[in-house]
């Protein structure tokens, strides 16, 4: 990702360098080292950058360069969302150095009255999400014909999202604007024809478009139905050290909250993060997390898009994400700056397909396993796993069962079905198909019928005969 080339042999402003070499920057990632010439000559670019690239750094130093601290906005960047502005703004900070510039941010879910003051103090760049952008705009907030320079961070995210309209909004009032920076880690044909419409010959900055920036981590994942699912989720997280810090990955806040819920039942010190909290609660459980209080966050992608821990050493696909670059968005937040990290994918019949689509698309190589070993001095589950037949069921719920049984020692289907209804004590719908296979005997049964038929085998005979019952893969 890093190159040869040296930021200081940019020649950028004093205060800027000061700053990189405070924290320690000194050779620029490939995407900086493509955008960041072009954007000072005040050429509009559309870069292609993912997460973890640099790019914050790629279009942040040529506007902060090109700022200056009056207290009158001059650069407006726009993000998906709080969490992203509130990352973007925090690296913005970092290296502006003692310019003295003004950055506020602008999102919903905090205090507007709060929010306008600071505004009507002065400010230089505003880093904000679309909606809020818009509607401090109308309340007369901000002027959107002063600023020159426009950023849109994550530009796929934002159409994703259904931002695009308000984008436009903001595009078509930004009538002092002279430069316009696009970044997006993918290009839908529609990003392309609106670029082309607000953005004047942009270059395109393609830096390695293929090839991504994995950290050096193990990855595995654990087939299991949904039922047991939380079982797994326990295993992983009671062989976690004191210092290790974890995030799981749910696809919906509904998913969120019942497995904060479920986790917190079981004694699991968890915090759930999602869009429904309000923007106190956020920073809040954020902070925790960043300071180590809380060692474990629950969260779906759009929530977790500011969180940037070094010390995650693991991370957990609880539901497989419906798009394939969030998944490596997600494993990304593990194995920083080199150190180790896990990334564990529960991985329903139903999700299979798409864990193979992202395998196939990334060339990764995710590890099928088995749910951990309890570690030492564990002796029992902290969640417990439950008797689940829905990996093996058809689309109707029945699943195929064997038994040792030849047809001359069975007599009859109908004697086998009525056997089964006597000893399970269920309804005849719940007993499909029966066919004899030479000294077996197939049986269809309904799932929730399949833990009681285990335990009847192991109790009853057949006419004299013991039986052992399979499961049909």
């Amino acid at each position: 990702m890093f190159t040869t080339t040296r930021f200081d042999s940019w020649d950028l402003p004093q205060t800027l360098q000061e700053s990189l070499t405070a924290i320690g920057w000194e050779f620029v990632t490939q995407v900086q080292k493509d955008t960041i010439p072009l954007a000072r000559r005040g050429i509009d670019v559309i870069g292609q950058a993912r997460t973890g690239s640099g790019k914050t750094a790629a279009f942040g130093l040529p506007i902060l360069e090109r700022c200056e601290a009056t207290g009158i906005l001059q650069a407006l960047i726009l993000a998906p969302t709080r969490e992203l502005a509130n990352q973007v703004a925090e690296e913005l900070e970092m290296l502006k150095g003692a310019s003295g510039l003004v950055i506020q941010t602008v999102y919903g879910g905090t205090d507007i009255d709060k929010q306008a003051k600071k505004l009507g103090e002065g400010v230089d760049i505003i880093v904000g999400t679309p909606g809020r952008v818009m509607d401090m705009s109308e309340r007369g907030h901000i002027d959107l014909a002063t600023p020159t320079l426009m950023c849109l961070d994550e530009a796929d995210r934002m159409l994703d999202m259904g931002f695009f309209p308000d984008i436009m909004w903001v595009v078509e009032r930004m009538t002092g604007r002279e430069q316009t920076l696009l970044f997006s880690a993918t290009f839908p044909q529609e990003i392309i024809d609106a670029a082309h419409e607000f953005m004047n010959d942009p270059d395109f900055v393609l830096t390695n478009a293929e090839a991504l920036d994995i950290p050096p981590i193990d990855l595995y994942s654990v087939r299991v139905g949904r039922t047991n699912k939380l079982w797994v989720l326990g295993r992983l997280l009671v062989r976690m050290n004191a210092e290790d810090q974890t995030i799981i990955f749910c696809n919906t806040k509904r998913m969120v909250d019942l497995a904060v819920e479920r986790l917190k039942k079981h004694k699991f010190d968890v915090a759930g993060l999602h869009g429904d909290l309000n923007q106190n609660q956020r920073e809040r459980i954020l902070d925790s997390f960043r300071d180590g209080k809380v060692k474990t966050i629950i969260a779906t992608d759009v929530a977790a898009r500011g969180i940037d821990v070094d010390a995650i050493s693991l991370v957990i696909n609880y539901d497989i994400p419906n798009d394939l670059d969030s998944f490596i968005h997600r494993i990304g937040r593990t194995g920083r700056i080199g150190r180790s990290g896990e990334a564990w994918s529960l991985v329903s019949r139903d999700d299979a397909p798409q864990l193979s689509r992202i395998m196939a698309t990334y060339g990764l190589d995710i590890q099928p396993t088995e749910a951990p070993e309890l570690p030492e001095g564990v002796d029992r589950d902290p969640v417990r796993r439950q008797d689940d037949f829905t990996e093996s069921a058809d689309v109707f719920g029945f699943v195929t069962v064997q038994f040792n049984l030849s047809e001359d020692n069975a007599g009859s289907a109908l004697q086998v079905s009525s056997w089964l209804i006597e000893q399970l004590k269920c309804d005849e719908l719940a007993i499909g198909e029966i066919k004899f296979d030479g000294d077996a005997t197939l049986v269809s049964l309904h799932k929730s019928k399949i833990g009681l038929a285990m335990k009847a085998v192991e109790k009853r005979d057949y006419n004299g005969h013991q039986l052992t019952c399979a499961i049909v893969e």
